[in-house]
């Protein structure tokens, strides 16, 4: 696919907004209930904001994941195909591969799937090429921003290095930051020094998930990145953790998550929270439909309009994703 083929993802607007306060109703009503919603629902938009997609069959194999339960073709098909709580209706994925022509591999895929809405790709921003790296992959709509570590976003602003990052301003476009505890911190302080760069924390910022207390240094930096309104929090990452620690699968009720979902929420506020699943790495810690039933049933506790941003209009505002047809 060429990149500069901007004609060919030029789409429809499809009739979303209709939808979407009903639907949250619905959703209200269905998490206290069965994961079947009922056929007289109206449907709620799940943009699901963190998925990884690859093929290990493909002649060049991957970089990542390397042997074990993930080592597998994973692809749109498979995550629409599995049980869900409330079916998923579009993706944004974010590209693991330190490949950079995984990067337009992501995008080849996406052209042919209305499913997927956008791609975080992975263009390091201390290497001298990513300027032309980023020229050609923001060509194509779809490509909405990048990830980085926590331990290279340090680097840039100790060396006071943001060029490339202001970059992604300019052109509006994302960037997300993955990490341990300490990411939120990290992130303030790059929020504080590029206003108009739109900042999404991954995982919650990958606290250990425990029956203990939430760490006070970890809520200390959740609390400081809300602060700045560039930043976004995605809700993912619980029952990895959660199955890390304990060594056991994870928790399947709600309760057990709540001191740290009621931290990031109550920091972020119902606009900046994003639905996200970290699948299939996920799958560590629990089925799809299971970390999908948490997150619902918390943000219905919050309402519908609450419900509806957290599910979709969140993620819009800050990833800026295509609208696209959605699939029969």
């Amino acid at each position: 696919m060429n990149p500069n083929s901007l004609e060919s993802l030029k789409t429809s607007t499809i009739s979303r907004r209709g939808c979407l306060q009903s639907g949250a109703v619905a959703l209200t009503g269905l998490c206290l209930g069965t994961s079947d919603a009922a056929e007289s629902d109206p449907p709620l938009e799940i943009i699901d904001c963190h998925t990884h997609f690859y093929d290990p069959s493909r002649p060049q194999g991957v970089p990542w994941p390397g042997p074990g339960p993930l080592y597998r073709t994973v692809l749109p098909k498979h995550l629409r195909e599995l049980k869900q709580y409330r079916p998923v209706t579009g993706t944004v994925i974010v590209e693991a591969s330190v490949w950079v022509e995984d990067n337009a591999w992501l995008l080849d895929l996406a052209a042919d799937d209305p499913f997927i809405l956008g791609i975080v790709g992975r263009i390091d921003p201390d290497q001298p090429d990513f300027d032309k790296h980023l020229a050609r992959f923001s060509a194509n709509p779809l490509f909405r921003g990048i990830r980085i570590s926590v331990g290279l976003l340090k680097k840039l602003l100790e060396a006071n290095d943001l060029a490339a990052l202001k970059a992604l301003a300019d052109r509006g476009l994302a960037l997300d930051v993955n990490g341990g505890p300490e990411t939120p911190a990290v992130i303030a302080k790059l929020a504080r020094r590029l206003p108009s760069l739109t900042i999404v924390q991954n995982h919650i910022g990958n606290v250990p998930v425990t029956a203990d207390r939430p760490p006070q240094g970890w809520i200390d930096g959740i609390r400081a990145a809300a602060d700045h309104d560039n930043v976004y929090c995605k809700i993912s990452g619980l029952v990895e953790s959660a199955a890390h620690h304990s060594k056991q699968p994870a928790p399947k009720d709600l309760e057990f998550y709540r001191p740290y979902l009621d931290v990031v929420w109550n920091a972020f506020g119902d606009s900046r929270v994003i639905y996200a699943s970290n699948w299939p790495v996920s799958d560590r810690g629990a089925t799809y439909e299971d970390l999908q039933r948490i997150a619902m049933q918390y943000a219905a506790e919050k309402g519908a309009t609450a419900t509806a941003n957290f599910c979709s209009l969140n993620s819009k505002q800050a990833y800026r994703w295509v609208e696209r047809p959605r699939l029969d």
